[in-house]
């Protein structure tokens, strides 16, 4: 029996439960294969099937040949596909081979990748952006603080190609250094779900989980404290951020927010206000009237998710790693 006939006769051996599973893994012209060989099998004597199944068990238990080259794959290919289709197939992995790295960053999110190009050399940034897929450096690049994204651009305009040997060095240590340590799938960042979570959460409960995966996972921790913003971070926003941001927050959602800050965090977000919101605001404060805690916290929580918004949309830059201190 050939390829497709053998594949065929071992899933009705099987069954349907367990054919069933195994069918799930089969794309959708190799279901049509085994299904047209299926139809045209004819009756298969119980020596054939027990041949078949010794032969299928001995590959393993034996230890089936599972070295990851092209002509391993095309052996197990043949028989099953037709020798165009194999030939397709070789022939765009051969071709692809270098490139995944590449999409497989351009999968994760822009502002992890943004998180991990701040700590590089701004070469190596360059060099990154110039190989994720446009649309992706694009939302990268929005992430970045301004002088670092100009300087970035120009790196980019005169950077020269780079030899192989250097380039698969480079490749290789962002598989190991980049994919590896922000998520195991080329899908979903889940650094980036996991800061969206814990941004979410009480100061006094965010603290206590990074500390306890610090114990455990440090370089998750680490990363997971690139990405998260908070209310005390908006300090570290650059000016016009700052002002951007304000802008779009009701005033009495800024004098709750504002409760129980001291003078300087207050003075760096009054100065992002015009004079007319700035006067009534220090007027507010001025009052002492007290406020519910829950209610100052839910104001500040509201400002943070508007800022973690605007940096989704590119409008703007969170995390930029400036020297500034928090002051609340």
């Amino acid at each position: 029996m050939k390829g497709p006939e053998r594949v065929a006769t071992l899933l009705l051996a099987m069954g349907k439960p367990a054919a069933g599973r195994i069918l799930k893994h089969f794309s959708e012209d190799e279901i049509r294969l085994v299904t047209r060989s299926a139809a045209q099998l004819g009756p298969v004597s119980p020596i054939q099937i027990e041949t078949l199944i010794d032969e299928f068990a001995s590959n393993f238990t034996s230890g089936a040949d599972v070295i990851g080259s092209v002509a391993h794959i095309e052996k197990l290919l043949s028989g099953i596909l037709s020798p165009e289709q194999i030939a397709d197939i070789l022939s765009d992995v051969a071709g692809n081979a270098n490139r995944s790295i590449w999409e497989r960053i351009s999968t994760v999110s822009e502002s992890a990748i943004a998180s991990y190009l701040l700590k590089e050399h701004p070469q190596t940034a360059a060099l990154i952006l110039s190989k994720v897929k446009p649309s992706c450096a694009a939302k990268v690049m929005a992430q970045l603080p301004q002088p670092l994204r100009n300087n970035l651009m120009r790196r980019m305009l005169s950077m020269k190609p780079i030899v192989d040997e250097t380039m698969k060095n480079i490749e290789k240590t962002l598989h190991e250094d980049f994919m590896a340590n922000f998520s195991k799938n080329a899908g979903a960042d889940t650094h980036a779900k996991m800061a969206d979570i814990i941004n979410k959460m009480e100061r006094e409960h965010m603290e206590d989980v990074l500390s306890s995966l610090s114990t455990v996972r440090p370089k998750s921790a680490e990363i997971l404290r690139g990405l998260l913003f908070t209310f005390d971070d908006i300090v570290k926003l650059a000016p016009r951020d700052r002002t951007t941001l304000f802008d779009q927050v009701p005033p009495d959602r800024v004098v709750l927010a504002l409760k129980g800050t001291n003078d300087e965090f207050r003075k760096v977000v009054l100065t992002a206000l015009s004079s007319r919101v700035r006067r009534m605001i220090e007027h507010e404060l001025s009052s002492k009237e007290p406020s519910a805690n829950r209610d100052i916290a839910e104001a500040r929580r509201s400002i943070t998710d508007l800022a973690l918004d605007m940096a989704g949309r590119g409008e703007i830059v969170i995390n930029s790693e400036t020297d500034d201190e928090s002051f609340v």
